[in-house]
């Protein structure tokens, strides 16, 4: 059984084929006088062997097929009116908004490419922000000031930070771990947060409570070494990855300022 979204998926193909650009393609099947185009086809034909599928026989039979089963579909639906349907209409909108955000943001991307430059010197500035010590530490996050003072007082009392960050740290991800927070560095952390880590001994715990957004914390450094920095070539994809997303931010934050909105 097909769900509401697929159906609005259908829907939305449906119109496209009716589009005079895929008219003018050339057709690899007609159904009820819609003609298919074969650039479909290919399509998903690509987008299955981009995810490891083998191009086929077997595998252009199943495509094939499927586009007729949606065709037919989405074809009886228009039949009885559900694309008239108010909520229904809304949906196969907001995918067709969907479909074009995707491409604009494709296009944006292709023409505005990240170049090796770039991805070099977001390298250099993340190694020069990275500093040249990895901590590993672990927190205990709790709501109020009080709360992580009576914490440090318990510490103060020979008590157990690992015991008392999975008893009373906010942070389930770490607490169930002692509040571990694994090999890092300062900077991966909020301002506050990186500031007293980075101040703390081998062994030592933050005597005062640290505010944070997210609350008030009490750090513990376990341990620090030289910090081993991954080469570029290793980073590099999550470099562009991290770029990218930021000018497609930097795209709609741009693109919204010059919008009328009331």
């Amino acid at each position: 059984m097909l769900n509401t979204s697929k159906l609005v998926t259908l829907t939305l193909l449906s119109a496209l084929a009716s589009n005079t650009a895929f008219a003018e393609d050339k057709a690899a099947v007609m159904v009820n006088g819609v003609a298919i185009p074969q650039t479909r086809i290919d399509g998903r034909i690509k987008a299955a062997a981009a995810q490891g599928q083998p191009d086929t026989p077997e595998l252009r039979k199943a495509v094939r097929e499927d586009i007729i089963n949606l065709e037919v579909l989405a074809q009886e639906a228009t039949r009885l009116g559900l694309d008239k349907e108010p909520d229904l209409a809304q949906q196969i909108e907001i995918a067709r908004e969907s479909v074009l955000a995707g491409a604009f943001v494709q296009n944006n991307m292709k023409n505005n490419a990240t170049t090796d430059e770039q991805l070099q010197a977001e390298y250099t500035k993340i190694k020069a922000t990275a500093g040249g010590k990895e901590y590993n530490a672990r927190h205990i996050l709790v709501e109020s000031e009080a709360e992580a003072k009576a914490i440090i007082a318990q510490l103060g009392k020979k008590g157990k930070f690992d015991k008392l960050a999975k008893e009373k740290s906010m942070d389930s991800g770490s607490a169930e771990h002692g509040g571990e927070l694994g090999w890092t560095v300062p900077s991966s952390f909020v301002p506050p947060f990186a500031a007293a880590l980075a101040s703390l001994k081998k062994g030592e715990y933050t005597k005062d409570p640290v505010q944070t957004e997210f609350g008030w914390h009490i750090i513990k450094l376990d341990d620090l070494r030289d910090l081993k920095m991954p080469s570029f070539e290793e980073l590099k994809p999550q470099i562009l990855q991290r770029m990218q997303q930021q000018s497609v931010q930097d795209t709609i934050a741009a693109l919204r300022a010059k919008a009328k909105i009331d």
